[in-house]
């Protein structure tokens, strides 16, 4: 009998130090993600909205575009969507900007380069910081004077805005 109040109370002592210890554990992953948020600059919760780029001037490198897709090599969706992105650049000026490098750089121009100019390397990775896009693939509309008039991360989305002229 005193083994067995003696496994009782240690197995008690020991559920009591799991407890302490989950708790501290838990304030220290609200104090995290409460830096992440600060260092971030914005709630973790809010999802990206590529719509914050509408109204800002495209750099030099894009003049003449009015069809703009931002494609990363890392990025699944991108190489899924890239054909569909082919299709509407056929029909209109377009630039595509794929960041990243590597042997996925080479298959992405492969499937968006022969219909619209295409920035890779460096200048693409300045113009993604430059204009603050946060997600791929991002569609951009753009209108005569090099201006954004319409973002979104769905291609379809865009086509309801009519192509400036």
């Amino acid at each position: 009998m005193p083994f067995l109040v003696a496994a009782v109370v240690f197995l008690g002592v020991l559920c009591l130090f799991n407890l302490v210890l989950m708790l501290a554990l838990l304030r220290r992953l609200r104090e995290h993600t409460a830096e992440l948020g600060r260092l971030a600059g914005h709630s973790m919760l809010m999802p990206y909205d590529p719509r914050v780029l509408v109204g800002r001037a495209l750099p030099e490198a894009a003049a003449g575009a009015r069809l703009v897709g931002f494609f990363d090599v890392g990025c699944s969706t991108c190489h899924e969507r890239a054909p569909e992105f082919a299709e509407a650049a056929g029909k209109q000026p377009a630039l595509a900007v794929v960041n990243g490098d590597g042997a996925k750089v080479d298959d992405l121009v492969a499937v968006v380069g022969g219909v619209s100019n295409v920035i890779t390397g460096d200048e693409a990775g300045r113009i993604v910081r430059d204009l603050g896009v946060e997600a791929f693939p991002t569609f951009l509309r753009v209108d005569q004077d090099g201006r954004v008039v319409a973002a979104d991360t769905e291609l379809a989305e865009l086509t309801a805005v009519a192509p400036a002229a």
